[in-house]
């Protein structure tokens, strides 16, 4: 990991970040940075404002303060299509699909072209398209399964096709709300793999809660508690940290 001295290299900065729910501070003052190609996970118990923190990045939520910058560019006052244009993709926590459709036809939906009216409109599934969603299928263990309705796949399947879904898009910033609820052991091993394998070329912010699978991926790691940063570093360093111990892992 590089250290930087300006904010302004990082890809992603937040500064002095707060919001307000009807005078709760769900996230009080927060600076957090992501750096290029960086798998940054965010733990911490619940109610720590983990999910706030990533509603604030992708504009679902307006913050009451603070700067978020991308790539340089203001978040705070763009809207959430306009945020997704800037190269931010976002995943919720259960898995966004068209269930009636195929893997295939879900992945073509979500191909960049078909974005506006006129791109909708004129779309044509060419080889490009074909392509593209085979090599997405590929990395997201979906290739063999192509022309299956999405409602029958697995679980942990549905996940990788949203993952697939936001891919495709090709986003410079990647963010998953726990990716891996729900999944079997192989499931999260595989989704790991799958993770520092997209790390090449752009970054991920994960909110988690299995410390094995955040072990496997994390390259940093930022303790939340009650919407402030409690510690963060490496995973070795942030469980041995007393305060992390006595607030989070001890229980």
């Amino acid at each position: 990991m590089n250290t930087l001295n300006n904010n302004t290299d990082f890809l992603l900065s937040i500064e002095n970040l707060t919001v307000s729910f009807d005078g709760f501070k769900a996230v009080d003052d927060l600076n957090l940075y992501v750096d290029e190609n960086e798998i940054h996970v965010i733990i911490g118990p619940n109610g720590a404002g983990k999910t706030t923190v990533l509603d604030l990045i992708c504009g679902r939520t307006r913050s009451t303060d603070g700067s978020i910058k991308f790539r340089n560019k203001e978040l705070t006052s763009m809207r959430e299509h306009e945020i997704v244009r800037e190269g931010v993709g976002r995943k919720f926590q259960n898995p966004s699909i068209y269930e009636d459709l195929t893997v295939f036809e879900n992945l073509e939906l979500s191909f960049p072209r078909g974005r506006s009216v006129w791109g909708a409109l004129t779309f044509q599934r060419d080889q490009d398209v074909k392509i593209r969603v085979h090599e997405i299928a590929e990395m997201v263990f979906l290739n063999e399964l192509l022309d299956k309705q999405a409602a029958l796949l697995s679980h942990g399947q549905k996940q990788w096709l949203e993952i697939g879904m936001l891919l495709i898009q090709d986003p410079e910033l990647l963010m998953l709300d726990e990716p891996v609820a729900g999944m079997s052991v192989s499931e999260r091993k595989q989704t790991a793999k799958l993770l520092n394998e997209i790390t090449k070329g752009r970054s991920v912010m994960v909110v988690e809660h299995d410390m094995k699978f955040v072990e496997d991926i994390a390259h940093r790691v930022t303790v939340l508690h009650q919407g402030k940063i409690l510690s963060e570093g490496s995973m070795a360093k942030v469980q041995a940290d007393p305060n992390v111990i006595d607030v989070y892992l001890g229980h």
